[in-house]
């Protein structure tokens, strides 16, 4: 990765339910022992739940940004495992949908940090909403998860095609979850392949890497830490490690699409 700039990448899907905050925390982690500086979105506005999944009770969220006043620095939240998080809130309904205004003042905020991240992380709520969508344009990298379910294929694929068909958007980043083993991954990650090369023109996939099923998640879950604290020697937890190597090797990508994104004047006038 190139040092003079953070590189922003989501982690996204269509469907709820596939792990994808999970995976966030434990790549911010993976990351941060490699020595990497990585803030972590909760981009899920409406129904956040980083905070919980880390055992942690920040004081302030991006609530209180859009409706407080409070800086971003306030609500940035360091964790015990070498990243911060920027926490959002549960059940605000009003956070479902940023308006413009909402949109540009996290840019704007978030712009402060550029000095000091090497990664920024969104983890985006599911589904093709209004908020899905911003943030998956506002990211440079998008890292879509699917599970080897025809569900999460039909809805990876929605997603995919309103980002193509909408804004322009053609290269994704993709990682099964919960496969059995590398063989059925890639078998899920070639149906999602066919379907974009024989539906929509001009997209790439690039298969990231899977993440095996591990009995050991759940156990992590209740426990309220990292899969790849509690228990780093899991199938599952060795497996991120890997998928973070491979994050550590993409470049920034300094060709803009036309959406404006995190960081977009360090980009723009480099």
């Amino acid at each position: 990765m190139s040092g003079d700039f953070p590189l922003v990448f989501s982690v996204t899907s269509g469907k709820g339910g596939v792990g994808k905050t999970n995976l966030s925390v434990n790549l911010a982690m993976c990351l941060a022992r490699k020595n990497k500086k990585v803030v972590l979105i909760d981009a899920d506005l409406g129904l956040a739940n980083v905070d919980v999944l880390l055992g942690l009770t920040p004081a302030k969220n991006l609530f209180h940004l859009f409706h407080d006043g409070v800086s971003l620095r306030e609500i940035l939240y360091p964790t015990p495992y070498g990243f911060s998080i920027l926490p959002a809130s549960s059940g605000m309904s009003d956070m479902l949908s940023l308006s413009s205004g909402q949109k540009l003042e996290l840019l704007e905020a978030v712009d402060d940090l550029e000095d000091e991240v090497d990664y920024l992380i969104i983890d985006t709520g599911a589904g093709i909403n209004d908020n899905v969508l911003y943030f998956n344009l506002a990211a440079q990298e998008r890292l879509v998860l699917l599970t080897p379910e025809p569900t999460s294929l039909t809805d990876a694929y929605a997603l995919i095609k309103v980002l193509k068909l909408t804004h322009g958007v053609e290269h994704f980043k993709v990682c099964v979850n919960m496969a059995a083993d590398l063989k059925m991954a890639k078998e899920f990650f070639a149906r999602l392949h066919q379907a974009c090369d024989t539906f929509l023109s001009g997209v790439s996939l690039d298969f990231a890497g899977f993440v095996p099923r591990d009995a050991s998640l759940r156990k992590a879950v209740l426990a309220q830490k990292p899969l790849c604290a509690a228990l780093p020697e899991s199938p599952a937890a060795q497996a991120i490690d890997q998928l973070a190597d491979t994050i550590s090797q993409w470049e920034v990508p300094h060709q803009l699409d036309g959406n404006i994104k995190f960081f977009w004047k360090k980009l723009l006038f480099a």
